[in-house]
């Protein structure tokens, strides 16, 4: 069982928390959610049981973790799951509701961010590791 991964994100003035994780080999799966107030709002799951026997397996759950944390960022980031996040989430900005969001962020890792730089290439350039700054040293 690998660690996950886990990151906020603000899309259209809302917090919302994407999380990735591993459920192990008794029960091989990824599954992402993505929370808003700790409501889980969409999720994803990808089955790894026919890659069970597979030499790199570690890598490989890594890799399949990776790029389904992706999609979901890229997801909400793009809009596709405007919809239904507009039936779960009041249209009303209830600044209380995002006080406690806001309280609920994880400070990231001291990392120098370019004055130019998004947020979002920033976390796809971590995801995607071709970022220097965030390979092990």
């Amino acid at each position: 069982m690998l660690g996950g991964f886990n990151h906020n994100f603000r899309h259209q003035g809302q917090l919302f928390h994407v999380q990735t994780e591993d459920s192990g080999r008794k029960n091989p799966q990824i599954v992402t959610h993505l929370y808003h107030g700790g409501t889980i709002l969409a999720s994803q799951r990808q089955s790894y049981a026919d890659r069970l026997q597979d030499p790199d397996l570690r890598q490989v759950v890594e890799q399949l973790m990776r790029a389904q944390h992706k999609e979901m960022l890229r997801r909400l980031r793009d809009g596709e799951l405007d919809r239904e996040l507009a039936r779960c989430i009041p249209a009303a900005d209830d600044s209380a509701a995002d006080t406690a969001a806001a309280s609920m962020v994880v400070p990231p890792p001291a990392v120098p961010v370019p004055p130019t730089g998004q947020l979002e290439e920033l976390v796809f350039a971590y995801l995607a590791g071709n970022d220097r700054r965030y390979q092990s040293r």
